[in-house]
Order: structure tokens, then C-alpha cells, then sequence
């Protein structure tokens, strides 16, 4: 008999720690299918600098939600949450185990919290907004509201400006009004079963794998990778080209750093973002942390447990 709802095993952690073989490995041998939560593995022809799995690690555990848009399309958190649900339920439906994988914490908030209450503040949005309100005035930020989203506006005051922030920053995260949002059903925890394993390892050896990873990103092919987009029409100014890794390519080819620069940035960078997604996700007490191949039987047997309905929370 099927659970009364979805179950979801939710792989998590910071770039290069391992989160992929753990999903592929749970995958085989749990009879399971892996729905990517990676913002940039959606992306067509972006594959070594996204550390997208490889074609023979797609043979061996069906994945989804990589390849799905182009470039220079428009994706978001509320786009993952609907095309990510229509998965769910097809693997539900046809009683394959469902493993998420991916680095992407916004995604895996909105899918399993509902869209409103999954999205964390956004500080790059938040001060776009505050800086359109110190040149503009407040009248202005409104009015834009007013435009994007004629029924949140209605509901606000013309000088609450905290909430006339966040009605902006939903539209900007998600490219739908709040209004629609709050007033369409949505997913919230109890849609779903779900357990959260976290990979993890010590500061210095999660560093020494960004510098393996990122050697051989360069040595699978990174540049040519960069310039082949661009020689498709992706210009360098487009959101994917100007995440880590592409963006300092992007410099390299524009002469603005020399090579060996721009993979010192890459690296730099990289680790960077690392730290900032541990301080993220050691603030969520609901994950399990685990180290990758040393704790590998461990999760899988926990996993299998949670599977099988005999794992309570």
C-alpha cells in the first residue's frame, strides 16, 4: 500500500561536498528517482561549470529537472515548486521512492513550506527596493506595486513600506503576484512526508574539494564550455553566465583577467558561497547530518527505514 502522501528524502549541503553520489547511490538502491533542486543544472548547455551529472551518472539513477530551460529564459522558485510537484506526483503515482538533490535551499524551502512561507528575504532585492525609495521616494516604490500587483497594492497602505517591500520582492523572486499566491492553494509541510540528510565535511577538507572540483572543471573544459554559449548568442550579461565560475570565464575571455586569475576567483568564490550555504542550513534543526562515504550505509539504511514507513520523526 502507498503512504497516505508523498515521501521525499531531501538531500542537502554546500557545493562539492558529495550531495550528488549520495542521491545516486540512495537512488539504485532504493529503487528511487532524483528530482533536482540545483538553479542552475535546469539550464540547458551549462554542464561543467554546474558539475551536472555526468551521462553515465544519468543512466544510473533517472534524474529530473535538469535540461529544462535555456539560458536566457526566465526560472525561478515558483517555477521549481510547480514543475517539481507535477514530478512528485507522477513518482508517487507510479510508487518510485523520490530523492531531491541539490545546493539550491530557496527551492527546497519553497517546495516544502508553500510558496509565501518558503521564501526567505532576499538582501539583493531588499536593497534594490530600498535604493529605488531613497531616490524615487516612497510614492514610487508604491506605484510600482501598484503596477505588478493592482490587488496587493489595494490591500496596503500607501506608507507601509515593509510591506510594500515584500509584495515587490515575492513578485521578483517568483515572477507571480503575492496576491494570486496567497489566494491559489498551495503546498505546505503536512502535502508531504519528508526527511532531511545533510552532507557535510570538516572546513579544510570541503575546501580541498573545491579546488579539486574547480581543477577539474578547468580541465573537463570550462573555457571552451563559456565560449561555446557565447558563440550561441548567451551574452555574459545573462543571469546563469553570471553565476560563479561562469562569470570569471567571462572576464578571462573579455581580457579583463588572465586565466590564472580568473580560476583563483572561481575558487575563492566558490568557497565563499560554501560558508554562506552551511550558515544557511545550520539553521534548519530539521536536517540529519551525515559525512559522505564514511556514513554512506548509515544513510542509506536510514533512508530505507523512512521508505519502508517505519521512520518517525
Amino acid at each position: 500500500m502507498k503512504p497516505d502522501k508523498p515521501k521525499l528524502i531531501v538531500v542537502l549541503g554546500p557545493t562539492a561536498v558529495g550531495k550528488s553520489a549520495v542521491g545516486i547511490d540512495m537512488a539504485k538502491k532504493l529503487g528511487g528517482e532524483i528530482i533536482n533542486a540545483d538553479s542552475l543544472q535546469v539550464y540547458k548547455y551549462l554542464d561543467i561549470g554546474t558539475a551536472k551529472p555526468s551521462s553515465e551518472e544519468l543512466r544510473e539513477a533517472r534524474h529530473h529537472l535538469i535540461d529544462i530551460v535555456s539560458p536566457d529564459e526566465d526560472f525561478n522558485a515558483g517555477m521549481f515548486r510547480s514543475r517539481a510537484a507535477s514530478v512528485i506526483g507522477n513518482l508517487y503515482n507510479s510508487g518510485k521512492n523520490i530523492i531531491i538533490v541539490g545546493g539550491t535551499y530557496l527551492y527546497v524551502k519553497v517546495l516544502l513550506s508553500g510558496l509565501i512561507e518558503g521564501l526567505p528575504a532576499n538582501q539583493e532585492i531588499r536593497d534594490n527596493i530600498k535604493k529605488l525609495r531613497s531616490i524615487f521616494g516612497l510614492p514610487y516604490v508604491y506605484d510600482r506595486l501598484c503596477l505588478l500587483d493592482s490587488e496587493s497594492a489595494s490591500k496596503i497602505h500607501p506608507n507601509d513600506y515593509v510591506r510594500i517591500e515584500r509584495a515587490l520582492e515575492v513578485n521578483y523572486l517568483t515572477g507571480q503576484k503575492m496576491s494570486e499566491l496567497q489566494s491559489r492553494h498551495s503546498f505546505h509541510e503536512q502535502d508531504f512526508e519528508y526527511l532531511k540528510i545533510g552532507i557535510s565535511l570538516y572546513r579544510e577538507s570541503l575546501r580541498e574539494r573545491i579546488d579539486e572540483r574547480v581543477d577539474a572543471m578547468m580541465e573537463a573544459g570550462l573555457v571552451d564550455e563559456v565560449k561555446r554559449l557565447r558563440d550561441m548568442g548567451y551574452t555574459s550579461d545573462l543571469k546563469p553566465m553570471q553565476s560563479i565560475g561562469y562569470k570569471e570565464i567571462n572576464q578571462f575571455l573579455d581580457g579583463d583577467v588572465d586565466l590564472e586569475r580568473a580560476i583563483e576567483l572561481i575558487k575563492r568564490d566558490t568557497k565563499r558561497f560554501a560558508k554562506r550555504q552551511m550558515t544557511w542550513l545550520n539553521k534548519d534543526k530539521e536536517i540529519k547530518w551525515f559525512e559522505p562515504d564514511s556514513d554512506n550505509e548509515q544513510i542509506l539504511n536510514l533512508a530505507g527505514k523512512f521508505f519502508e514507513g517505519h521512520h518517525k520523526e
